[in-house]
């Protein structure tokens, strides 16, 4: 075994590893292990990309989750409520009896929208958390 290399143990939701093993399929990895490493390596990538948002900033905030979590909806409005100063819009899908689909549109301090961010994605219920953001053209103003 390669030096390098460090085995370890995680526990998966069978559903959610063989919907892993599908994809690592598809992609053409090599193995499992090849496929949680390329996945290791993005989140590190995207995580160190969320914290270089210094300056204002436009945002969109991509989010899944189930609806039927007990608190969660509450917890989002509430949470949106907090931050209602760098929302701009949001729009709300119902996706089947389980999952809502949400976007947020936000312009404000890069900073805080990395913190809205990490704060729904901590909400237990909430399955996906995406957030792309750009800088704002010098033109730009913010919408009445």
């Amino acid at each position: 075994m390669d030096q390098g290399l460090v085995r370890t143990c995680i526990s998966l939701p069978e559903r959610l590893l063989g919907r892993f093993d599908e994809i690592t399929k598809k992609r053409g990895y090599s193995s499992r292990s090849e496929g949680i490493r390329d996945a290791i390596r993005n989140t590190i990538i995207h995580y160190e990309w969320m914290n270089e948002v210094d300056g204002v900033r436009l945002g969109v905030i991509s989010l899944l989750y189930e609806h039927n979590q007990r608190g969660l909806v509450d917890d989002l409005a509430e949470i949106q409520h907090e931050y209602a100063g760098l929302i701009i819009s949001s729009v709300h899908v119902h996706l089947d009896h389980d999952d809502c689909l949400e976007t947020v549109i936000l312009r404000g301090e890069g900073k805080t929208i990395k913190e809205l961010t990490e704060t729904i994605m901590a909400l237990k219920g909430v399955k996906y958390v995406k957030l792309n953001t750009i800088s704002p053209g010098a033109n730009y103003q913010q919408p009445l």
